[in-house]
């Protein structure tokens, strides 16, 4: 389906210019939420048990078997511009939730890919612990937009906008941003309305889409900081490093992609898996990233 086209029909028709709306179009991303229920197709499910290829084991760290969160067929899931998910196959995402949290390291998840046609089998679980109950998912659009472009939320305390700075209280950054807003996004309002008509967002768990913005903001601090060490870059004066960090975040929000994440919830984990662009296209999911949170109170 043209979801572009059939945005800027729909947008068009409020009047709004069409060189504003190709504007906006460059920042909005179409994600893919999953929820049971609905008596839609199925597309996936929660827990349960994985068909692996014959002859894989059962994914662990160690000895130390990773539970399956979710397992999604490619080829049943809705298609959205600019998200080079396969186009077959399966995607299975493995994780130990409470050990990924405690450990950076990753060790404690695992994407598992398995192309069409790959003779499989199903595996029993080596601990009853790694195995939850299954739930079938349905799949549905959404919109997303990074977020500096998102509409303010009072009950999400846990954003950090800095809109409500004084001019001269922001850096350089966010006054490029605020302009950029205000002068070749006048109708920002109007145009983020209507994505999220078209497209409703709020699915327990989304495919696609934006990458966590916390993830997002560790990978920009251990980049600088990597090029700095490297020399790569010059040494960044501790003045300029906030300003420096948040430019870098707002770089990498183009490069990287969720590839499946969690919603927050409170008193609950929740695991975000991320991916640059050219390794999904490739199908390189041993290089994805994953980062189990907890939100508490």
């Amino acid at each position: 389906m043209d979801h572009e086209g059939e945005f800027r029909r729909a947008a068009l028709e409020l009047g709004i210019p069409d060189d504003e709306i190709s504007r906006f179009d460059r920042h909005l991303r179409l994600s893919i939420g999953l929820s049971a229920g609905g008596g839609g197709r199925v597309v996936g499910q929660l827990g349960g048990l994985p068909r692996l290829p014959v002859g894989m084991k059962w994914p662990s760290a160690g000895d130390i078997p990773l539970p399956l969160l979710l397992s999604v067929d490619c080829g049943a899931l809705p298609r959205v511009d600019g998200f080079d998910l396969p186009g077959d196959g399966t995607l299975l995402f493995f994780v130990d939730q409470e050990r990924d949290h405690q450990d950076s390291s990753g060790k404690y998840a695992r994407v598992v890919y398995v192309p069409e046609g790959t003779d499989t089998a199903v595996v029993e679980a080596p601990s009853s612990r790694c195995v939850r109950e299954p739930v079938a998912v349905g799949a549905e659009i959404g919109a997303e937009l990074p977020l500096w472009l998102q509409e303010r939320d009072e009950d999400e305390a846990w954003h950090e906008f800095w809109e409500d700075l004084e001019w001269e209280d922001m850096s350089s950054f966010q006054q490029q941003l605020v302009r950029y807003m205000e002068h070749d996004l006048p109708h920002l309002d109007e145009l983020r309305a209507l994505a999220h008509d078209l497209w409703p967002s709020g699915s327990g768990i989304v495919i696609g889409g934006y990458a966590d913005h916390e993830v997002i903001a560790g990978i920009a601090e251990q980049t600088l900081a990597g090029r700095e060490k490297a020399g790569e870059i010059p040494a960044i004066p501790i003045a300029k490093w906030s300003s420096r960090l948040e430019e870098e975040r707002h770089r990498l929000t183009s490069e990287w992609i969720a590839l499946a994440g969690e919603a927050r919830s409170y008193e609950e984990y929740r695991t975000s898996f991320v991916i640059r662009h050219d390794d999904l296209a490739a199908a390189r999911v041993d290089r994805v990233l994953s980062v189990t949170g907890f939100e508490a109170p």
